[in-house]
């Protein structure tokens, strides 16, 4: 009778051996997932910087339409203006009578990733994280990199 009094009066519980292979699995998952999420996040911030350059594009051509020039474009006065600053900052490097080049540099999450789209629908991925395609070697990529790998 004492030794099932000995065994029912055992404590029920979870030994260390246990716990650390619970621990272990946690963080192999862990090790996975973060980074894949972290990639997602990315992937869905791309197209703001795309729609941005799309619309700037629209912008711009209406600009010249009335004004025969790109020349006072991209001002913040102008019926052209860039974009308000997002994930990205928007900037006009080059503009001419005849031609403009937009640029998006991506910051924060999406640091690394540059778009430009310039008089002749000519779309570049110009940088991209490491990883994310060849655009980092200083080859740009000719169309907007949306997904890992240098996908358009």
């Amino acid at each position: 009778m004492d030794q099932q009094k000995a065994v029912s009066s055992r404590q029920a519980g979870v030994t260390l051996i246990e716990l650390m292979v619970a621990l272990a699995i946690v963080a192999i998952l862990a090790s996975v997932a973060i980074p894949a999420y972290t990639d997602h996040v990315k992937t869905g911030r791309l197209p703001q910087a795309t729609n941005n350059l799309a619309a700037m594009r629209a912008k711009l051509e209406q600009y010249f339409q009335d004004n025969r020039t790109y020349i006072g474009a991209c001002a913040a006065a102008s019926s052209a203006a860039l974009p308000a600053a997002d994930d990205f900052t928007y900037t006009c490097p080059t503009l001419t009578a005849n031609t403009y080049i937009v640029k998006a540099e991506g910051k924060n999450a999406v640091a690394g990733f540059t778009f430009t789209i310039d008089e002749s629908n000519n779309k570049k991925t110009t940088a991209v994280p490491t990883g994310w395609g060849t655009a980092s070697e200083g080859t740009p990529i000719t169309c907007w990199v949306r997904k890992k790998g240098g996908a358009c």
